[in-house]
């Protein structure tokens, strides 16, 4: 009677979110290579054709104004990310929202990207990202192209339930017993089957495969939804943490007279690139000049955003103000900073990503498979019904 009363609410929970689960998916399958797909479709964007630059790039301040020309007197760049290997362009990004808006397109009331050789100054690319592939998959995942206010709620929604589905699914999958046939079926494809019993056992088995990985990506996704879920799993596991000792910063700030510059950011960016050259890339969220700091994000490895160093300058003196470094992190906040290496399976680099989007894939395929078996039955027991209808008539 249980397991009956638990089929009943997997199939309904499932029918009511497969589409968004599939969509959700599957688009994130895609984005898991987003980084390394984009070098591959757009390396005049990305790449410099030169094998090596002895220059120094030139001052952000330049860069900006120059990225500025490019865009209507409306768009301003909010953000810059640069990188210090020789052969990259760096970033500047235009963006702005209207949270209201449904709809990806009045969503986004704006957003490029301009990309520049920071050496020459040189604009390779102006991108309507708005209107680009990745971007619309990312959109796709987050809020389904239909806005932040509506689509993301509906997503965050869903992947709770997707979570739920996959726990319900564990009790359903559970073998009669522990060994012979029931076990075999409950862990291997007979491909040489019927294909109703094949897309039976690509439900459960597959299912039941990914099932690990399909919960860290649900949770991940539910820390991204819902912002009191995120604050409630960082508050639990910074309470096993001890006090993290911090790094002494009063006497470090850049020498202004090594690279002279009026823009206290130029300072700052050019201290920074000197003392991490091997660094994968740096973001910079350009401040109302008003602002008391200016900060900096640095990834320290390619494609792992969980592994930063954030520098916080006073703006008057350029002296260090803070550096948040994800080593000495609380475990809660350690692991917040880590959620996006998780979601997108970038936490233990190749590998783990194409486990990550085998997984979504077939986290696409669980409500397809889940919706034939629904429609097989239904017609089955439409057929029953008939058939006992007429036998009452006779």
């Amino acid at each position: 009677m249980v397991k009956k009363t638990i089929l009943w609410i997997h199939k309904w929970l499932g029918i009511l979110t497969g589409i968004v689960v599939f969509f959700v998916s599957l688009s994130g399958a895609v984005y898991t290579f987003q980084d390394e797909l984009k070098l591959l479709c757009y390396p005049s964007k990305y790449v410099l054709r030169v094998d090596r630059v002895e220059q120094d790039p030139k001052p952000l301040s330049e860069l900006i104004a120059t990225a500025q020309a490019q865009l209507s007197p409306t768009e301003r760049v909010s953000r810059v990310d640069l990188y210090p290997a020789k052969n990259r362009s760096w970033v500047f990004r235009a963006a702005e929202t209207d949270p209201n808006a449904f709809g990806h397109w009045n969503y986004h009331r704006y957003n490029k990207r301009v990309f520049l050789n920071p050496y020459t100054a040189e604009t390779l690319a102006v991108e309507d990202t708005k209107n680009e592939f990745f971007q619309l998959c990312l959109q796709l995942h987050m809020n389904l192209l239909l806005g932040k206010t509506y689509g993301h709620a509906l997503v965050g929604y869903s992947t709770l339930v997707f979570v739920l589905l996959l726990l319900s699914g564990v009790i359903l999958w559970w073998p009669k017993k522990w060994r012979g046939k029931p076990l075999k079926r409950a862990l291997s494809l007979d491909w040489k089957t019927k294909w109703k019993r094949l897309n039976y056992d690509l439900h459960n088995v597959l299912g039941f495969y990914s099932l690990f990985i399909a919960i860290i990506l649900g949770i991940t996704g539910l820390v991204f939804s819902f912002p009191a879920f995120q604050k409630a799993y960082i508050d639990f596991f910074n309470a096993f943490s001890t006090q993290v000792d911090v790094k002494d910063l009063r006497d470090e700030r850049p020498d202004t007279t090594v690279y002279r510059s009026a823009d206290p950011l130029d300072n700052a960016l050019h201290y920074l690139l000197e003392k991490y050259p091997s660094a994968d890339m740096m973001s910079v969220r350009l401040r109302d000049a008003s602002a008391p700091l200016l900060d900096v994000q640095i990834r320290m490895e390619e494609n792992r955003s969980g592994k930063f160093k954030w520098y916080y300058f006073r703006r008057d003196n350029l002296q260090v103000d803070k550096v948040q470094d994800s080593q000495h992190l609380p475990a809660g906040d350690k692991l917040a900073s880590l959620n996006f290496d998780l979601h997108t399976g970038s936490i233990g680099g190749f590998t783990t990503k194409v486990l990550a989007c085998i997984v979504s894939l077939v986290c696409a395929s669980l409500p397809i498979t889940g919706y034939i078996l629904w429609w097989h039955k239904s017609r089955k027991s439409k057929k029953r019904n008939k058939t006992s209808a007429a036998r009452a008539a006779y």
